[in-house]
């Protein structure tokens, strides 16, 4: 029955009793993401002083969301998104040489598809560490827009295999990202 203010029935606590929607994957959950509270070799070097931590490879959809931590101030890439990227900022904070604005501590920003900006961090800043959402591919390019390297899911989630079976947490360690 529906209560007069919404359309949607009234919430019972009582937990669904039907069959499983088939094919449906299983929930996934990754505690203290805000906090940061996760050992050291969860973070996957990427370059010099510059980390992730995957939280979710969606291979079926092409999307990863990863933490991306960098102690160090300067440029961190030139890039072309073929997607759209979602960035909240945890700590610290950054910028694209291309545009006014500045992603700071507790900001969100949305990056469309097609956008070609050079990220930095700037002096000053200790640790800069932010959730991306990144649907499809960067491509690294030059300042003329020139290809030179692609990463997404499957390189993200390459990179991140090799290095938990090199940490001793093994190579299937990052399964329980995949989706």
């Amino acid at each position: 029955m529906a209560n007069s203010s919404s359309d949607r029935p009234e919430a019972q606590a009582v937990p669904y009793q039907g069959e499983p929607l088939p094919n449906v994957p299983e929930d996934l959950v990754v505690p203290n993401v805000v906090s940061l509270d996760f050992e050291e070799r969860l973070w996957v070097p990427q370059a010099p002083n510059v980390w992730f931590r995957p939280i979710l490879f969606n291979v079926t959809q092409g999307y990863f969301v990863t933490l991306l931590r960098v102690r160090r101030s300067g440029i961190l890439s030139r890039h072309r998104h073929t997607g759209p990227v979602h960035a909240t900022v945890i700590r610290g904070k950054w910028h694209y040489l291309e545009h006014a604005w500045w992603a700071t501590e507790g900001s969100h920003a949305f990056e469309p598809p097609g956008d070609i900006h050079t990220l930095e961090v700037p002096d000053g800043v200790e640790e800069m560490v932010t959730l991306f959402h990144v649907t499809g591919a960067y491509i690294y390019v030059d300042p003329m827009g020139n290809a030179l390297g692609v990463e997404d899911v499957f390189s993200k989630l390459a990179t991140a295999r090799e290095h938990y079976e090199k940490v001793g947490l093994g190579k299937n360690y990052v399964d329980q990202f995949i989706r």
